[in-house]
């Protein structure tokens, strides 16, 4: 067997060993590289900067530990955008693996940006009912959510004492793993309610939402950690998605190496089998 054929047949070890090899470097030398923004992505920014100061923005953080690496960054940055206008966030998730997670990320960027719980954002935890919820918090926040996610009474808030309804906020920012989320936020409230709404998705769910944005129901959309890259430039911030692109494109650019050279080296013992 030649060395061609020996390729051909490379262990899989091997080639794991080669993909780690093609995202450590970016991570451990710290590669920048330039971050084209996009017509949706501009979009979503340019949604929250026309927002009124002081707004009051409903925030559903639908995602779990396995879709952190795409979905937290989005949702810092537009916490950040949202409180550099002084916005008002009320927050909660249909997920039942998500409020440990959506909790620790706003307590960090509160204390980061000095808001103040209760006056400046809400958590309201997890409820189950899915597309029920959906529409019951659209007629009354506390009725669903008479306790928030600490357990003191929702209605002693001052926040919650401004705002009641759906309809009584600016803005709907949807941070979505899958299902329920940005799809049955479109269905269920947006399209009954028209409040405007953003949605920021794992990278597999963009395809299924783009055409919610075309249509004008979503009024901007951040896909995957391009999306989260993307946005973080627009909105000056330099986290987790940046330094993560570096090593996502280096991997691609492996992934389609190898293929190419797979092909390459079928199509040539292919030759030579033949040949013999």
């Amino acid at each position: 067997m030649d060395w061609m054929q020996r390729l051909e047949k490379l262990d899989r070890r091997i080639i794991f060993v080669i993909m780690l090899i093609a995202v450590s470097i970016p991570v451990l030398v710290r590669l920048d590289m330039p971050i084209p923004s996009s017509k949706e992505v501009d979009d979503y920014y340019e949604t929250i900067e026309k927002l009124p100061d002081g707004s009051v923005v409903f925030f559903p953080a639908d995602f779990d530990p396995g879709s952190v690496a795409e979905l937290e960054p989005m949702m810092r940055s537009a916490l950040t955008h949202l409180w550099r206008k002084n916005c008002k966030i009320v927050c909660f998730t249909l997920w039942d693996t998500g409020p440990g997670i959506v909790d620790a990320i706003l307590r960090d960027m509160a204390g980061k940006m000095n808001k103040e719980y209760g006056t400046d954002y809400v958590f309201l935890g997890f409820k189950a009912g899915r597309e029920v919820i959906m529409v019951q918090i659209a007629n009354s926040i506390s009725g669903v959510f008479p306790q928030d996610y600490s357990g003191k009474p929702t209605k002693d808030l001052p926040l919650m004492q401004q705002v009641d309804k759906l309809t009584d906020t600016k803005l709907i920012v949807n941070i979505s793993a899958g299902y329920p989320g940005t799809k049955e936020w479109v269905q269920q409230v947006r399209t009954r309610y028209a409040v405007p709404m953003l949605s920021g998705c794992t990278g597999v769910s963009a395809p299924e939402y783009y055409p919610y944005y075309q249509s004008g129901q979503l009024s901007g959309l951040l896909g995957g950690l391009g999306g989260a890259a993307k946005y973080e430039a627009r909105v000056g911030v330099k986290g987790d998605a940046t330094a993560g692109m570096p090593a996502q494109s280096m991997g691609h650019l492996a992934v389609i190496a190898l293929i190419l050279m797979g092909n390459v080296l079928y199509v040539v013992n292919k030759k030579k089998a033949g040949a013999r």
